[in-house]
């Protein structure tokens, strides 16, 4: 054998932007525009109008109370200037002043308390309304993301709306008006020359910021796709621990991550550098702008037309200003980096529902329910067909198995059944309670869902306790039921043999439990559903022969009165089922009870002599082992 190719390297690193602008988009989560992403949030923000405003009005205070803080400052110092008759003038001056600079501190952190709810609340609300679209999308969504990169979508996403909040609202918007105020002052009290430097300086200031954060948008964008695809990679690797182990392909994994954490790397470096270019381009303006205003204050202080007073004041303005206009830049960039987040995170709640409630859709009510296919046709790609003409149905609390061989299309009918995906031609339709016979379509997917139980051949659990796992299937059962499901799944003396019992963890995917506990736990958690119709996927493939068994016999004791769907390859589990098909190909080949199709001699009758045949191997080959054994 030759050995393994060796991983190839990733690309030598590099700075430019193109390999930057090389990083794959595995999706297009934002085509939208900013005005877009507000609109969106605009109904999340409707219902805190009212604190919205109060927030506002405590911003406006605020900066007008930091307005008056210079303007007390020049009365003092001209105050202080001349011999004073009385103590009174500067004691009044300075308890003033501290006044004024205390109110800018009380208005800023009410503000802060009265908008922490609204920032809190909106955030919590949109990030709920997307984690409960993932849910509500069809399962081909889901079969072609990556969990990494949506999760890591949406924990930007929810971020970025509290940043957006109180950048936009708070920052931004206060720091234009509080400019536009001492302006006003300036021209108030001094010439024009003042207000002309002053809106120069500004225009100048936003001009460049806006163009260079323009250009630096781009390689914002490439980091979040770099992070997004790295965490991906980091979280489907990390998933399949054992697989990665049971190859020794650790290397190739770090590889993989390691290309796209050089694409996250070249992009912080190049956003790092753009933004020094940034800082300084700001700093320049600034300092020109103030020292021009200086010097213009100077002037007039020689000249006599201005006291050290308006020095000082003008002084104070000009600080004032330069500190918010200063972090203008950074104000900017948050709030570009925001919507970039938030048009990913709302991209996810433009992805298509493909199974959806009909508007008149009404609840499932069932006990023993009558479930018919007819003439069912289905694909998951149109080029290659699934299930063709499927007609069969199910009597009323009676048993339907199906068997044949992988890839007949078995686990698809349940997968239709519960309407994870609707039919491409013909129907599936359900009689309620009512005895009314409708379309599957015309009930809702939660009433549907809600009347259906079902053991799945590859059982997933939830990295959580044993309990939780069992509970999951009626959330508002009592512990006493979650243990009777527990028994009735030939699960419960295992778990209190366990240090900690139903509280043991089950770990990540539930790779804690061997094959066989994990399908105990999946049928006690169906069990404790009770549920109307129950469906059996491979349910007992995991188990032993003796296990086996049991668990059938159990299987068989819970289906009576339920109307059951049985998929199987085990044929001796289905030998007791009313109706047994055989399908191949997407088609039904075969239909009949056992006898029958023993006596047809056709498909079935050929797998249960090649099954019976195995059987008698592993049964002498066990003997030969134990007859070893004993001679030893």
């Amino acid at each position: 054998m030759t050995a393994p190719a060796t991983p190839a390297l990733p690309a030598p690193e590099t700075d430019t932007p193109t390999e930057i602008g090389s990083a794959p988009v595995a999706r297009d989560l934002t085509a939208r525009t900013e005005w877009q992403v507000i609109q969106d949030l605009l109904p999340f923000l409707k219902p805190f109008t009212g604190r919205i405003a109060l927030a506002l009005a405590l911003v406006v205070a605020g900066k007008l109370a930091n307005l008056t803080v210079p303007l007390v400052l020049k009365q003092l110092v001209d105050g202080l200037a001349i011999a004073p008759t009385l103590l009174v003038l500067p004691v009044a001056l300075l308890v003033a002043y501290g006044a004024s600079r205390l109110s800018v501190t009380l208005f800023t952190e009410l503000r802060q308390v009265v908008f922490a709810r609204v920032m809190a609340r909106v955030s919590r609300r949109v990030t709920l309304q997307v984690f409960r679209h993932l849910h509500a999308l069809s399962l081909k969504f889901h079969l072609a993301r990556r969990t990494g990169g949506v999760a890591r979508d949406v924990e930007r996403g929810g971020t970025a709306i509290s940043d957006l909040l109180d950048w936009t609202l708070y920052t931004i918007v206060p720091t234009l008006l509080e400019v536009a105020l001492v302006t006003a002052v300036l021209a108030w009290n001094y010439d024009w020359g003042f207000v002309g430097i002053t809106l120069a300086t500004l225009v100048a200031y936003i001009a460049f910021t806006v163009s260079i954060t323009e250009w630096r948008t781009r390689f914002y964008r490439a980091s979040v796709e770099a992070d997004t695809h790295a965490n991906e990679r980091a979280v489907d690797s990390l998933l399949n621990y054992e697989t990665v182990k049971y190859f020794g392909n650790e290397e190739h994994e770090a590889h993989r991550y390691d290309e796209n954490l050089i694409r996250l790397e070249n992009a912080q470096v190049m956003s790092r550098k753009t933004l020094a270019v940034l800082n300084l381009g700001q700093t320049s303006i600034v300092a020109i702008g103030v020292t021009a205003m200086m010097w213009r204050a100077a002037a007039g202080v020689v000249a006599g037309t201005m006291t050290i007073g308006d020095l000082v004041l003008v002084n104070a303005y000009l600080l004032q200003l330069s500190a918010p206009l200063n972090m203008l830049g950074m104000m900017y960039r948050e709030v570009k980096q925001a919507f970039t987040n938030l048009e990913r995170l709302f991209g996810l709640l433009d992805q298509r529902m493909d199974v959806q409630d009909r508007d008149d859709a009404m609840p499932l009510y069932a006990a023993q329910p009558h479930v018919a296919f007819d003439n069912v046709q289905f694909a998951y790609d149109a080029r290659r067909p699934i299930l063709q003409d499927v007609s069969f149905q199910i009597s009323p609390g009676g048993t339907l198995a199906v068997v044949g061989h992988s890839g007949s299309g078995k686990s698809t009918l349940a997968r239709l059944l519960y309407r994870f995906y609707d039919v491409d031609g013909g129907r599936i339709t359900i009689r309620d309670a009512d005895g009314v016979t409708r379309d599957l379509r015309d009930y809702t997917q939660a009433s549907v869902r809600g009347a259906i139980a079902i053991v799945p051949q590859d059982t997933v659990l939830f990295n959580d306790s044993i309990y939780y796992n069992i509970l999951y299937g009626r959330p508002a059962a009592t512990r006493e039921e979650v243990e009777q499901a527990a028994k009735a799944a030939h699960i419960h003396d295992l778990i209190v043999s366990l240090p900690d019992g139903y509280e043991s963890e089950v770990g990540e995917r539930g790779l804690k439990l061997s094959g066989g506990e994990k399908q105990r736990v999946a049928i006690a958690r169906a069990l404790l559903k009770n549920p109307a119709i129950l469906i059996f996927d491979e349910a007992t493939s995991a188990l032993d022969s003796r296990s086996e068994r049991s668990i059938q016999a159990e299987l068989d004791r819970i289906a009576i009165g339920r109307t059951t769907l049985v998929i199987a390859h085990r044929l001796s589990t289905v030998m007791d089922a009313d109706e047994i098909l055989v399908m191949d190909s997407g088609r039904i080949v075969e239909r009949g009870n056992h006898a029958q199709l023993q006596a047809i001699d056709g498909h079935y009758a050929q797998m249960w002599r090649l099954q019976q045949q195995e059987q008698r191997a592993a049964v002498a080959a066990d003997a030969e082992t134990q007859i070893a054994t004993q001679e030893v």
